[in-house]
């Protein structure tokens, strides 16, 4: 098929190469370079420097506003049988797509999660099942008409940036798959039932921490659903602590003020509810990821010291 691709964010890149591979993409929408790290270097989309490495070929566009009439009409006029939509950053106006079959790779079982954090929402709600949608591009967000969609349980030890990846990797066959049904004229998209919609919306890193007095369970979904960004960030003896993996411990709690560690060598604390929390991988302020084992064997920590977290993505 004659293809054009809208995405920026790295989800779509499995899909792109997939498409890329199989198909003729005729031309790839992605947003502009933006200033990154330290320097304030510009840098372009994952999408766009895949495209410009591996399909220099293929023309490349950055507009800041895609809807724009000169936009449009450049990109109207390449030849295409649909046009697949995949973490873009912009929303298609009804000008620009008139008359074409546009595609949306959206990373839920909708019509729960959409928005802009679907993934996150997943985890954070501690659902038991997720998946990929592809639907039609409708005027309101995430709206369309579903065309298929693949699912896959979701392991309570996935972090949210975990599961970005498998269900990255799930898009290509699941995208590929409506646009054979689109080209054999099989497809059959179902309204999205309203009544069961539910909302993810972006995330920012005043999200960045947890409260103790919940339950472990409910902590283990607020670090692993922010992981890895915005990240929960803890103070520990003075020292700003990244927590990254953990899981719930079979280790009570009752006489244990929340946040208190309870197991300075196995890294619990104690939680809301008389439940406790196991530690697994941290990551000190500057420096890198490591097993709470190898963090603790480096630091001091005492029974009974405090882990905080609080509101607003700063440490208590």
């Amino acid at each position: 098929m004659d293809l054009v691709y809208f995405g920026s964010g790295a989800f779509g890149l499995p899909t792109l190469e997939r498409l890329a591979a199989r198909h003729r993409v005729r031309c790839i929408i992605t947003q502009p370079d933006r200033p990154a790290g330290r320097g304030g270097r510009l840098t372009p989309t994952p999408i766009g420097a895949w495209a410009a490495e591996h399909i220099p070929c293929v023309p490349l566009l950055k507009p800041d506003r895609v809807n724009e009439p000169s936009v449009c009409a450049q990109v109207r006029a390449f030849p295409t049988d649909a046009w697949v939509v995949i973490a873009f950053g912009q929303k298609l106006g009804r000008a620009l797509l008139e008359g074409r079959f546009a595609i949306n790779l959206h990373a839920s079982l909708l019509p729960r999660w959409r928005g802009a954090a679907p993934i996150n929402a997943a985890v954070l709600a501690g659902d038991a099942e997720t998946g990929n949608s592809v639907i039609t591009l409708a005027d309101r967000m995430d709206a369309g008409d579903i065309l298929a969609q693949s699912r896959r349980p979701l392991d309570p030890a996935l972090t949210a940036g975990e599961l970005h990846d498998l269900l990255a990797a799930d898009g290509p066959e699941l995208v590929d798959a409506v646009l054979r049904a689109h080209g054999a004229g099989t497809l059959s998209p179902q309204v999205q039932n309203e009544t069961l919609v539910t909302l993810a919306p972006k995330l920012s890193k005043a999200d960045g921490w947890v409260d103790f007095a919940q339950p472990a369970e409910a902590c283990r979904r607020r670090i692993h659903g922010l992981t890895p960004w915005p990240g929960v960030t803890a103070t520990l003896g003075g020292r700003s602590l990244r927590l990254l993996r953990v899981e719930p411990s079979p280790v009570g709690s009752q006489q244990s003020p929340v946040g208190t560690i309870i197991d300075p060598e196995q890294g619990v604390v104690a939680c809301g509810g008389a439940t406790s929390l196991r530690l697994l991988t941290v990551q000190p302020a500057g420096g890198r990821a490591m097993p709470w084992a190898d963090f603790a064997r480096g630091h001091r920590i005492e029974l009974g010291a405090t882990l905080a977290s609080g509101p607003g993505g700063t440490p208590c």
